[in-house]
């Protein structure tokens, strides 16, 4: 049975940081790409980042790039998202993703089979 687990989440001061994990447990392939989503109250679900499967392919949305950054330790689907100066467009439910992409990732809900239950990230200005 495949489980993700999202966990980290909180409220911080604008301009503040957050670091959040997720940890995917189950699967068996190591083709597994893993993304995080995130949704606010009112708008779509979107990608942020992603990190393929296999080799190193990372992406970012335009609007986190230079302030989020996605890692993996040691355990392969154990990653976590350090996201530093947050501001008020950054608050939302963050979603942990799972996908057999292989050497991709990508931005695409459709393309992600088992999804973790969100943790809330909140910035106060």
């Amino acid at each position: 049975q495949v489980q993700v687990a999202e966990s980290g989440g909180g409220s911080v001061q604008s301009g503040g940081s957050l670091r959040i994990s997720c940890a995917a447990r189950g699967l068996r392939s190591d083709h597994y790409a893993i993304a995080w989503f995130r949704q606010a109250p009112g708008k779509e679900r979107e990608g942020v980042s992603c990190l393929a499967g296999v080799g190193s392919t990372t992406h970012y949305r335009d609007s986190v790039k230079g302030r989020f950054t996605l890692s993996r330790n040691n355990t392969k689907y154990d990653v976590f998202l350090q996201m530093n100066n947050l501001q008020p467009d950054d608050p939302a439910v963050y979603y942990c993703a799972v996908g057999l992409l292989g050497r991709v990732c990508t931005f695409r809900r459709a393309d992600y089979v088992y999804w973790g239950q969100g943790t809330q990230v909140s910035v106060s200005s």
